[in-house]
């Protein structure tokens, strides 16, 4: 059985989510042009304390604009896993992806 994703308990996995600023974009060439494919934003957690959360939008919901520490709602979270290796052990990387993102 393959684990495609995990719908997390917003409120107890992650508290009050604040906007924390923009992350990155990824674009990529689509017949000879630049097309943005998501972009991610730093969010900041009253619960995950120790790191910024990242969370990555598709592109359809456009380039969101909130003030710095403005509370935020995530639209459809989901949690991803990936797997990579350094040296011969082996780490996790979740990542968090949402359908959109709105003023709490």
């Amino acid at each position: 059985m393959e684990l495609k994703y995990v719908i997390p308990n917003m409120e107890k996995t992650f508290g009050n989510l604040e906007y924390a600023g923009e992350g990155k974009v990824e674009q990529r060439r689509i017949n000879g042009r630049m097309t943005t494919l998501s972009r991610s934003y730093n969010l900041y957690s009253d619960i995950q304390r120790a790191d910024d959360i990242e969370v990555i939008l598709p592109q359809e919901v456009g380039e969101k604009f909130f003030e710095h520490e403005e509370k935020v709602k995530l639209v459809n979270a989901k949690i991803t896993a990936e797997g990579y290796k350094i040296g011969d052990r082996g780490f996790t990387k979740y990542i968090l992806h949402a359908d959109d993102m709105v003023k709490a």
